[in-house]
């Protein structure tokens, strides 16, 4: 049904009190069938942030039968607002202001904020909220602490899990599973919620923690304890892990399969000062957060070596689509001591297959590392067309550019012909919304919002989408599915 058709629809629907259209959603205020909701920094000279909605179908910021009628997120106050995790199915938004450290809420169907989503222990580098909005998790690099806000009525609260260098965390599609990586590190972390029986058991300090435990908060009677991955073939007689935690190489972040049982771990490698870049397919189910849902055992250093994938063109970004891996990341060529952006293309184990293979490499647009790890890919997401959307940091600082081949940040995969397309330079990529069914895609780069067709890749004119301010992150909030999301 096309958006005009829709608003007609939901007319009618009005007219014999009810307002709601596909999916049994809510008709939101605006009335708007499609909207593109804005992350804007600095929109005026009294305010840090605001978050404006769009029409999506039209292209335009105001009602399409009156130019004086805009559309914003009421009550939002955040500084700074820097990502957009969008939840459609759940008619939620979750947005980090990274002015203030606010992590506030969003009501896609009232469209207004509903307040503080957690309470944040300083600035995030990375953060995260269950789609059930129970638990949030963030990596607080300043405050070597990674977050972890407990909404639930057993061991609700905010815990400060002490872990200096934590700069990011990575979490799966069902709320299951949390991994916590730090800044130069070859090691892999977990958090994990504590029974009554083990908060009394670890209540008299470090000395009553499990051998690999890292931290346990409170002290005096911890509600959640974080815990450094270990291989089984280090336990004593007794079950005591003794050693040996499991080895990566400079871990960046972990994207999941689609029923989240399996992390792909992304060994950043060169890219974050490691040496080889490379993907770690790693079993979940012992490292479950919730009460009594753990099972089997984390995998020995020699069963870890056989499920890691080599992967020449870097591995600091990832999307999963089913039995297919996308891997982005950047590659050192030393003769021009520069960065090149590189697409891998990864089958994952199906059926009788058990191993990850390589499929297709291909160039994309170039980056520059952040100095964090991983950050030259900003963002990724899958659109119409059978299209694959890369967004990368200062790539005028790359081997293309280098070369007299002024490319911009931006870059469109066909997953089917694996043709790539670059985009026209607009400065840094820093965000990317799938319209999914309007064959068209919104991006924010350079501070400002853009169009592109899935068809072809060519603009679509924005001007009347351009905003006052910084615009820095994009989201479809009218997206059927929750797998319509960027990839931070």
């Amino acid at each position: 049904m096309s958006a005009a058709a829709a608003l007609v629809v939901a007319a009618a629907l009005a007219g014999c009190g009810s307002t709601t259209y596909f999916a049994g959603r809510t008709l939101p205020p605006s009335g708007i069938a499609n909207r593109v909701l804005i992350a804007i920094q600095n929109p005026s000279a009294l305010s840090k942030g605001a978050l404006q909605i769009v029409d999506a179908y039209y292209d335009t910021r105001y009602a399409y039968n009156n130019v004086n009628k805009t559309f914003t997120i009421s009550g939002y106050a955040g500084a700074l607002p820097a990502s957009i995790q969008s939840m459609p199915e759940e008619q939620a938004g979750v947005v980090y202001g990274a002015g203030d450290g606010s992590f506030m809420l969003v009501n896609y169907s009232k469209e207004t904020s509903s307040g503080a989503a957690a309470s944040l222990t300083g600035l995030s580098s990375s953060v995260f909220i269950t789609h059930n909005e129970a638990y949030v998790f963030a990596a607080s690099p300043a405050s070597a602490v990674l977050t972890v806000a407990d909404k639930t009525s057993l061991n609700s609260g905010t815990y400060s899990l002490s872990l200096p260098g934590v700069y990011r965390v990575s979490v799966n599609s069902g709320g299951s599973v949390a991994l916590a990586f730090v800044k130069g590190s070859n090691y892999v972390y977990y958090p994990r919620k504590l029974t009554s029986a083990q908060t009394i058991n670890y209540s008299t300090g470090p000395s009553s923690w499990p051998k690999a435990a890292v931290d346990c908060e409170p002290r005096t009677g911890p509600g959640w304890c974080l815990f450094q991955a270990q291989s089984p073939d280090h336990v004593d007689s007794t079950g005591n892990y003794y050693g040996a935690p499991l080895v990566f190489d400079n871990p960046a972040k972990a994207v999941f399969s689609s029923d989240g049982s399996t992390a792909y771990v992304l060994n950043c490698g060169p890219e974050c000062g490691g040496v080889t870049a490379s993907v770690t397919s790693l079993s979940v189910a012992p490292m479950i957060y919730l009460i009594g849902q753990q099972s089997g055992a984390l995998p020995t250093q020699s069963v870890l070596k056989t499920n890691t994938l080599a992967i020449p063109g870097g591995a600091s970004n990832a999307l999963v689509d089913g039995s297919t891996l996308y891997v982005a990341g950047l590659e050192w060529i030393a003769a021009d001591s520069l960065w090149a952006g590189e697409l891998t293309t990864v089958t994952l184990p199906t059926g009788s297959t058990t191993s990850m293979a390589i499929a297709n490499q291909a160039h994309i647009s170039d980056g520059l590392p952040s100095g964090d790890g991983g950050g030259a890919v900003s963002r990724m997401i899958l659109a119409d067309d059978n299209t694959l959307w890369v967004g990368m940091m200062r790539c005028n600082q790359g081997e293309w550019w280098a070369h007299n081949n002024p490319y911009g940040c931006l870059t469109m995969f066909n997953t089917s012909t694996n043709a790539v397309t670059f985009m026209p330079y607009n400065s840094d990529a820093t965000g990317i919304a799938a319209v999914t069914g309007l064959h068209k895609i919104y991006t924010a780069e350079g501070g400002q919002v853009y169009i592109y067709s899935t068809v072809d890749g060519t603009a679509i004119s924005n001007q009347y989408v351009t905003v006052t301010g910084t615009a820095y992150d994009v989201a479809y909030m009218d997206a059927i599915s929750d797998t319509d999301n960027t990839v931070y």
